[in-house]
C-alpha cells in the first residue's frame, strides 16, 4: 500500500520562511513525477509545483514562482518544498502527489495524480 506522509507545516509570519516534506512509501520513487497542492478553506486543490523522477524539471504555479523551490532526494525517498516569502494567501494544506510511473510527464491536473497524502496545514499570519 503506498503511503505519503507529510511534514513541516506550521504557523509563520509573512516574510517567513518553511521547508515540507514528503516521504513516499513507494519502492519505485525514482520512477514517480512528484507534486505538491494546496487547498485554502472554501477553494478548490490547486496545483504548486512538480518535479520529474531525476528530478531535472521542475514546474511551478505563477503564484509560486520565485519564492517556492521543489526539490528531491532520490536516495532517500523524499520530496521537499522550500517555501520562502511566505503571505497570508499561501495558507492552505499542502498535500504530497505521486503519478503512476508510466506517466512521467509532469501534469497541473489533481486528477492526474494517482497517490496522495493526507496533507500538513501552513498557516501565514498578517
Amino acid at each position: 500500500q503506498v503511503q505519503l506522509v507529510e511534514s513541516g507545516g506550521g504557523l509563520v509570519q509573512t516574510g517567513d520562511s518553511l521547508r515540507l516534506s514528503c516521504a513516499p512509501s513507494i519502492r519505485t520513487f525514482t520512477l514517480n513525477v512528484m507534486g505538491w497542492f494546496r487547498q485554502a478553506p472554501g477553494k478548490d486543490r490547486q496545483f504548486v509545483a512538480a518535479i520529474n523522477p531525476n528530478g531535472g524539471i521542475t514546474y511551478y504555479s505563477d503564484s509560486v514562482k520565485g519564492r517556492f523551490t521543489i526539490s528531491r532526494d532520490n536516495s532517500k525517498n523524499l520530496v521537499f518544498l522550500q517555501m520562502n516569502s511566505l503571505n497570508p494567501e499561501d495558507t492552505a494544506i499542502y498535500y504530497c502527489a505521486a503519478r503512476r510511473t508510466r506517466f512521467n510527464d509532469i501534469t497541473t491536473s489533481v486528477d492526474t495524480y494517482d497517490y496522495w497524502g493526507q496533507g500538513t496545514q501552513v498557516t501565514v499570519s498578517s
